[in-house]
């Protein structure tokens, strides 16, 4: 079951969707400098051309596919992320919120939409569309016309420098871009009081996003002359690896900015529960003798006290051991900190931005490293044996751990079975399917049955 086909990680990719900045709410502060007069959007119909990225099918021998805007409108559930503020769902909880109509509120159009302000169009265009190609690349005025041009490929930089055209093609932008709407910045984001009202709990992992989308590029990218810029088989492991340590970074960053109070809304929420292990509170309760929390305990944090969610880094730091010891190392005590201030009752804000800071920068060391490197059957390999190793690690963390875990083995197994081809392959799949069966249901998960289940997967890997 690769996560294109899993009903609620679909669900989430349709109600949490890819946007920019919301210009009502804030420009970001990497991309605030840079807006000038002719920068404006002009909506999804300037894609649309077959002679452009409207073609009923890819184009053979092509650096772009040219039938992006096709695949989009009828595959890619950002098309249709407008239409969750229309439900039944969308519209309860903007009453809730207290935000009335959710399809006018920005607070919401700005991940669910591109809605610029009207002095921000270049045209006019719906706000129904939902999430469009600008939305990812960038208000295209600026630089639609030599993006056409025949030597569009050399234009390419500087319609990133001058013109805002965002470089997707870079592993780390395209996941920071991602993130904006799929963790948040101060501008927009899911807090916990949008949870309580209705909006699903945020979690984020680029490969597997990528297949849902589904990807309408090229992977991996292709040079002007058509040849592979990439070894075909790593690329999803290059997008797992970069993405989740980019994760980590928007991670602390986002610790950061809630401890200092840095919110567009200005509400001074302390702590915020939304950065907190959501199935620590909030699961099936049993009988004492039948509780597995209860029979592991609760290490590293006085028993009744919330937990933070490490799911962001107890996956990913095996990669990280694998990459740089050292520096791992290093990663593993600034994040321990962060632990241990936020699984507090009542953490202090200054000691929880300055940690989250601290850790921030190493982690983006990682991202650089891992979207530049080389990778092998043999490291994903260990990457996976050790994933299984560390099952019982992983599983307690809580649930949003296990998923990581779970799409990290779908996305490692899947670029080494390319690769390996071994012949056990249909079972080690079918092992991992049933990983994805454990997690869909947060308030039924077992820690002991998801760590035995992907204990079982070590032998298997061959």
């Amino acid at each position: 079951m690769r996560i294109a086909t899993h009903p609620r990680f679909a669900l989430l990719a349709l109600c949490v969707s890819l946007a920019l900045p919301h210009a009502l709410l804030a420009q970001n502060e990497n991309s605030a400098a840079n807006i000038i007069g002719n920068d404006k959007y002009v909506g999804p119909g300037s894609c649309a051309a077959t002679s452009c990225h409207g073609s009923v099918k890819p184009v053979a021998n092509s650096r772009i596919l040219q039938n992006e805007y096709s695949t989009w409108i009828i595959k890619d559930k950002h098309s249709r992320a407008y239409q969750a503020l229309t439900g039944e769902v969308g519209e309860r909880m903007a009453k809730i919120l207290g935000l009335g109509k959710a399809e006018t509120a920005p607070k919401c159009l700005a991940c669910h939409a591109l809605a610029p302000p009207a002095e921000m169009r270049g045209r006019p265009f719906e706000v129904t569309d939902g999430v469009t190609c600008e939305n990812c690349h960038g208000p295209a005025q600026g630089w639609l016309g030599q993006h056409t041009a025949k030597d569009s490929p050399e234009k390419h930089a500087q319609s990133v420098r001058d013109f805002q055209m965002v470089d997707t093609r870079n592993v780390i932008v395209r996941t920071d871009k991602c993130l904006e709407c799929h963790l948040g910045i101060p501008s927009k984001f899911v807090d916990h009081e949008m949870i309580a009202a209705g909006h699903p709990d945020l979690y984020f992992e680029l490969d597997s996003f990528s297949v849902v989308m589904p990807r309408h590029w090229n992977s991996p990218r292709l040079h002007a002359d058509g040849t592979p810029a990439d070894d075909p088989n790593w690329e999803g492991v290059r997008e797992w690896s970069a993405g989740q340590a980019v994760q980590l970074r928007a991670a602390m960053d986002r610790v950061a900015w809630r401890a200092r109070g840095e919110r567009y809304d200005k509400k001074n929420v302390w702590p915020e529960y939304s950065e907190l292990s959501c199935i620590a509170c909030h699961h099936s309760l049993t009988a004492a003798k039948d509780s597995w929390r209860q029979e592991h305990g609760y290490p590293g944090r006085r028993p009744g006290d919330p937990a933070w969610n490490a799911s962001r880094y107890v996956v990913f730091r095996l990669m990280a051991k694998e990459v740089d010891a050292a520096a791992a190392q290093d990663l593993d005590q600034k994040l321990q900190a962060v632990a241990l201030e936020m699984s507090k009752l009542n953490p202090d804000r200054t000691a929880a931005a300055a940690s989250a800071a601290a850790a921030a920068p190493i982690a983006h060391h990682f991202a650089e490293r891992l979207a530049g490197m080389t990778y092998d059957r043999a490291m994903v390999l260990r990457m996976m044996q050790s994933i299984c190793d560390n099952a019982e690690e992983i599983s307690l963390a809580d649930e949003r751990a296990a998923e990581q875990a779970t799409m990290a083995m779908d996305s490692l197994y899947i670029a080494y079975s390319k690769d390996a081809k071994p012949a056990n392959a249909a079972e080690v799949r079918a092992n991992i399917n049933a990983l994805f069966q454990q997690v869909e249901n947060a308030s039924a998960y077992n820690a002991d049955t998801f760590a035995a289940a992907l204990r079982r997967i070590r032998p298997q890997l061959q």
